[in-house]
Formats: C-alpha cells, sequence, structure tokens
C-alpha cells in the first residue's frame, strides 16, 4: 500500500538535517553506515527524499561507480511510515534515475533482502566488473566501492549484509 500524500524529489542541502536524522538510527544498528555531515553535503545531489506534508519521511541515494554501474544506497525510512511504500518508491525513483544516466546494472548492499528481491535485485554469484575495471575501482576511497569490491578492510562494516545487483538492459 503506497501513502499517495509522499512526494519524491531530489534532495537539497537544507534536507541533509533531515537525512542525516533519517539514517542516525539505523547506524547504530549497524544496518547503514554513518557519515559525518560534511559527507552528506558532499553527496547531496545523488540523493532523493520521500516527503509528506514537508516533513522529509525517507531519503535513497544512488551513487554511480563506473560507465555502466551505481549503487542504490543509504536507504531509510521514518519508522512511522514503514509499510506504507516510502521504500519502494524511492527505489523505484532511483532506478529511474540510473536508466536516465545510461546504467545497466545496479548494485546494493543490504540486510533487506527480500526487499530488493522483489525490486529485481538478485545476490551476487561470481565478478561482476572484470580485472581492469576491478584494478580502477580499488583507487576509490569510497567505502560503498570498497563494500562491491568486497575488500578486507571493510569486513566490519559488511558482516551478514548481502551484495545483490540489479541488470536494468
Amino acid at each position: 500500500m503506497t501513502d499517495t500524500s509522499i512526494e519524491i524529489r531530489p534532495a537539497r542541502p537544507a534536507d541533509v538535517s533531515a537525512i542525516r536524522a533519517l539514517v542516525e538510527p539505523y547506524a547504530d544498528e549497524r544496518i547503514l553506515l554513518a557519515k559525518d555531515m560534511v559527507g552528506y553535503y558532499e553527496s547531496v545531489q545523488e540523493f532523493l527524499v520521500a516527503t509528506r506534508a514537508d516533513a522529509v519521511v525517507g531519503c535513497g541515494a544512488l551513487h554511480v561507480m563506473w560507465e555502466d554501474l551505481g549503487e542504490v544506497r543509504t536507504l531509510a525510512v521514518r519508522p512511522d511510515v514503514r509499510g506504507h511504500g516510502v521504500g519502494h518508491a524511492l527505489v523505484e525513483a532511483l532506478l529511474e534515475r540510473a536508466r536516465e544516466f545510461g546504467l545497466a546494472r545496479v548494485f546494493c548492499l543490504t540486510f533487506e533482502v527480500d526487499f530488493f528481491a522483489r525490486h529485481g535485485f538478485a545476490e551476487i554469484d561470481g565478478d561482476v566488473v572484470d580485472q581492469q575495471v576491478y584494478q580502477e575501482m580499488l583507487l576509490s576511497r569510497d567505502d560503498g566501492i570498497a563494500e562491491f569490491l568486497d575488500l578486507a578492510r571493510v569486513k566490519p562494516n559488511t558482516l551478514g549484509n548481502t551484495r545483490m545487483l540489479r541488470r536494468l538492459v
């Protein structure tokens, strides 16, 4: 059941405090990675927010990882609106944004396997990028890319998470 009073729009710098407030409880439970405020401001253009009566009730980001690959990350919904289609609406909007960017594949790292499976994501089996792209991606300082690459330095952040991929074409 989707709440029809929910609107999805690009995040603005003025939304950063609300985004951080949404993410913090999930970060405290080690479901999402916490960021410093500066990290949210630096990536605000990646975020979409779900609003109801002008209040931010959900957020999610699309991070471009490579020419044809992006990641849905930092998907969070306020507890009192969970189960009302907010997460669904955000994921669908992020996938549409990925299509607009010309991405062919979208990755996520999640505990919510069933939720993402309902959106066409499947558990990753094997390599997703070739060796040359892998070597280039190793140069990134982004923890999300390190998680995608399954690097040892982020293992404490990813224990229990499932790496999933959705093909868009």
